[in-house]
């Protein structure tokens, strides 16, 4: 990876509908070049996806909460059966396997603390191998990103 690929990934990264043209204005490539250039890297992995971000507010999920979890048990199964619950779970935005006091964390979207409140009855409190869960209500999104360069 050289200087004029970070520079496509840079544009790309901010704005995924940039066409091949105005990168290449940008990083002074060919829109060709710049189009080989995105597929190479698309299928090497770099490019994992390219998404359109949404306003949760706006779609009625104004409720952001931050969830640290600690298992019961820790086996392979186990753990892979709590992380296929949460990639499953619509509410669910992100879910890291983490180390230190807490197995998971997740960052949730949710309408209300109702609608919280029945995620927790069925990922956690019906669960047997949640051993405990802590909360976190976001107050103010100060920055959103998933930017890496």
């Amino acid at each position: 990876m050289d200087d004029k690929d970070l520079k496509i990934l840079r544009l790309v990264q901010a704005n995924a509908r940039l066409t091949a043209e105005a990168i290449g204005e940008d990083v002074g490539l060919s829109p060709a070049a710049v189009h080989k250039r995105l597929q190479k890297l698309r299928a090497q992995g770099v490019i994992e996806r390219e998404i359109a971000v949404l306003s949760p507010a706006r779609l009625g999920r104004g409720m952001t909460i931050i969830v640290e979890v600690l298992l019961e048990r820790e086996s392979r199964a186990q753990l892979d059966a709590f992380k296929r619950r949460m990639r499953s779970a619509p509410q669910v935005q992100q879910c890291y396997y983490t180390t230190g006091e807490s197995d998971f964390v997740l960052i949730l979207v949710v309408e209300d603390i109702k609608e919280y409140e029945a995620f927790t009855q069925t990922y956690f409190f019906d669960e047997s191998n949640i051993s405990k869960f802590k909360t976190a209500v976001v107050m103010d999104r100060v920055k959103i990103s998933l930017d890496v360069i």
